[in-house]
């Protein structure tokens, strides 16, 4: 179970890697508030787990490991931002530091009752940045009100976000039909093992490997496809949807 200061320097790459940039250690250690010898520290430590990696003089970036448990957190803190400032009334500039207060706290399962509640907005009212992708396997909205699907107990994100030399197993695609079925057709159905070989930094396609093929996929279907992020040969531990003080 990783604890809230990994919660903290992975929302914080996150912040920086969202806008196409890596994190750099004078940057961490200001958003941070801490020293840069700590930081450096706890970069790698965080490379020795997998979870970022880092470019000597260049900056860090999170790996698909890395990038889940980061949207986990960023996106409860995001919805707790918007249930401040638009059930509450409270000011703008006072939901980040409150927010920051209870997003390790806060359970999987609340996060979903928070974004059904604020009918799953886009955006977070202080700086307007985008929430994280939702990873309930529902098609839209509706569905999600309708079934009450239950947070998935596995490490998920987008295809997008794998990096070379990492794996993931398909859990789901959230697209429509063309874009579904076109993605069937390339073999990424549910339960498949792809791992990508090449991807251009940010936004450039990816070139994946999956049943014996080699294939390419740009990031926006890339996007559409939630994988179950793998470590090697073994799966990530799965974490409890009620939060990290429950039991299995």
């Amino acid at each position: 179970m990783i604890s809230h200061s990994v919660e903290e320097y992975l929302e914080a790459i996150y912040y920086f890697n969202e806008k196409r940039e890596l994190a750099k250690t004078t940057d961490l250690a200001k958003r941070l508030n801490v020293s840069p010898p700590s930081v450096t520290q706890m970069i790698k430590r965080l490379a020795d787990e997998g979870l970022v990696k880092h470019q000597p003089y260049k900056g860090t970036a999170l790996t698909g490991a890395g990038v889940a448990h980061a949207q986990k957190v960023v996106r409860k803190h995001r919805l707790l931002e918007r249930f401040f400032h638009d059930i509450l009334g409270m000011a703008k500039e006072k939901v980040h530091n409150e927010a920051c207060r209870m997003e390790h706290s806060l359970s999987d399962e609340a996060a979903i009752a928070l974004c059904r509640t604020l009918d799953n907005p886009a955006t977070c009212p202080d700086d307007s940045m985008t929430l994280p992708a939702c990873t309930l396997d529902v098609a839209d909205c509706e569905e999600c009100l309708t079934e009450r699907p239950e947070a998935s107990t596995f490490l998920l994100t987008e295809l997008s976000h794998l990096k070379p030399g990492e794996r993931g197993k398909v859990a789901f695609i959230r697209a429509g039909t063309n874009a579904y079925q076109r993605l069937l057709d390339m073999g990424l159905t549910k339960g498949t093992v792809v791992e990508v070989i090449n991807a251009a930094p940010f936004h450039g396609p990816l070139e994946l490997s999956l049943r014996g093929a080699t294939l390419a996929l740009g990031r926006g279907l890339a996007a559409r496809v939630f994988v179950e992020v793998l470590n090697g040969d073994l799966e990530m531990p799965p974490t409890h949807p009620h939060g990290p003080y429950h039991s299995k």
